[in-house]
């Protein structure tokens, strides 16, 4: 079996909702282009998993409306085909949008009549295996949408949910806010209401990097009920982490376990119903793609530069949301050290805000260091001899307390942009609490001119390209 979902960037989807909700309580028209993921097994269902992604909106312009009412829109299509002619040339699947007035919230008969020919014009038009996505906005602001695979037997499947994806992530899906969560959740829902409960039930959440801060994570995200974590790691338990990483015992450092393991472990002890699926493996290798590709949002926990990089990557290909954390403690060298800064810093990923490369938090050059270190020890420890690479750093300081508070940072982020409990402008792109100094700054960085990340759309929901993320894996 296949599902299949889609994630809209926020200023797409108020495109459509400018265009489609005028007012008029009439039915209107668009498209949107959108880019494909391909997995092959998500990591909880093991199941096959298409995702969409937004690239571009082309409203359907109203000198082609042929007749629009509150049930009924007719139109030429010869935008369509140009939409069809554009998304065949950039391998690209064609979405049709139209809009619902009130209390009609799933597609009507008329649609279920009408679709099938748009479907057969794009068999027709780019061939056998063409699908067709097409999706409602209700009257309310509510999304729904479904895939049409086989338009003579009007074969279709449900989108199992649509994001969008801006300082909010929106999450619609069928039933959201009416089911019954457990009683380990009732004091949540009093607090935030029982959409929230959904959505977080709703969630794949993946975690990458199991120390003391993203072991934190991971606990947080099992004890506030999100459905589905995957965590991602290949180090193992020893000594010096016993006191940070949450879950972690001395038999454990005794047995050398992965991180991972003694997570996923803990995890599933609390009897909150989490999925969690653990994966040994440095972030960017192959076999952590289709989990990865999967998550609704990942949480950055990793310490070296180039599994940085790989999620930064990561978070504009696909509009997976990267919650990245750091903890920066500078202490002078003297007996006791006296304590200079300590900065804990929580940066969210996504189109319309600035990468990490353009914050200046990730080095390319200790990327490439780190790469060799991985690929070639002897050729690295040779260079590094040279000077040609960065050297080892010795052990940076951590404080549990500190590395815990810097994940409850990050989750509240994520609490925020799902359920907005802070004003309209509480969601921020980046924060950095000054723990010594106890305040918190949210310094603001342009996009450098040529970063081909973050300072052009290039890239955005661009999707499965080749080679895998536009550079050679």
């Amino acid at each position: 079996m296949t599902t299949y979902s889609l994630t809209m960037r926020e200023d797409h989807a108020d495109l459509l909702r400018a265009h489609l909700l005028r007012g008029d309580g009439n039915e209107h028209a668009a498209y949107v282009l959108c880019s494909r993921a391909a997995i092959r097994r998500d990591p909880w269902d093991r199941e096959a998993h298409e995702r969409y992604h937004s690239v571009r909106v082309i409203p359907v312009p109203d000198d082609q409306v042929l007749a629009s009412s509150p049930g009924l829109i007719t139109w030429s299509t010869a935008s369509y085909v140009r939409a069809l002619r554009e998304a065949a040339a950039q391998g690209y699947v064609v979405a049709v949008v139209h809009n619902h007035p009130e209390a009609m919230t799933w597609f009507s008969s008329q649609d279920d009549s009408n679709e099938p020919d748009l479907v057969q014009l794009a068999v027709n038009r780019n061939g056998d295996g063409t699908k067709m996505l097409s999706l409602l906005l209700t009257a309310d602001g509510q999304w729904a949408g479904r895939v049409w695979l086989l338009p003579r037997a009007g074969a279709h499947a449900p989108l199992r949910i649509v994001r969008i994806l801006g300082r909010r992530f929106g999450l619609h899906y069928e039933g959201r806010g009416g089911t019954a969560s457990l009683p380990a959740f009732h004091r949540q829902a009093l607090a935030f209401g029982r959409a929230l409960n959904d959505d977080l039930a709703r969630l794949r959440v993946g975690v990458v990097g199991c120390g003391g801060t993203g072991s934190a994570v991971a606990m947080l995200l099992a004890r506030l009920g999100v459905g589905q974590i995957v965590v991602i790691d290949n180090d193992i338990v020893d000594r010096t982490n016993l006191n940070r990483l949450h879950g972690a015992r001395q038999q454990d450092a005794d047995a050398m376990r992965p991180k991972v393991d003694v997570v996923a472990e803990s995890i599933a002890a609390m009897g909150l119903g989490v999925k969690v699926v653990a994966i040994e493996a440095w972030v960017g290798d192959p076999e952590c793609r289709d989990a990865l590709r999967s998550c609704d949002v990942i949480f950055g926990c990793t310490d070296d530069h180039e599994g940085r990089l790989f999620l930064n990557r990561l978070a504009y290909y696909y509009l997976v949301p990267v919650i990245d954390v750091g903890l920066a403690i500078d202490v002078d060298r003297g007996a006791p050290p006296v304590l200079r800064a300590l900065d804990g810093r929580v940066s969210v990923l996504t189109p319309r805000e600035t990468c990490l490369i353009c914050r200046d938090i990730v080095s390319a050059e200790a990327a490439r260091g780190e790469a060799m270190k991985r690929a070639d020890p002897e050729a690295y420890e040779q260079r590094k001899a040279e000077a040609y690479v960065v050297g080892e750093r010795n052990p940076a300081p951590a404080v549990v307390t500190f590395t815990t508070e810097l994940a409850c940072m990050a989750v509240n982020e994520m609490i925020q942009r799902l359920q907005g409990f802070r004003d309209p402008d509480g969601s921020t792109a980046h924060r950095v609490r000054k723990f010594h100094l106890g305040e918190d700054r949210r310094p603001r960085h342009d996009p450098r001119p040529a970063c081909p990340i973050c300072a052009t759309e290039d890239v955005w929901g661009c999707g499965d390209v080749e080679p895998f993320l536009g550079r050679v894996a």
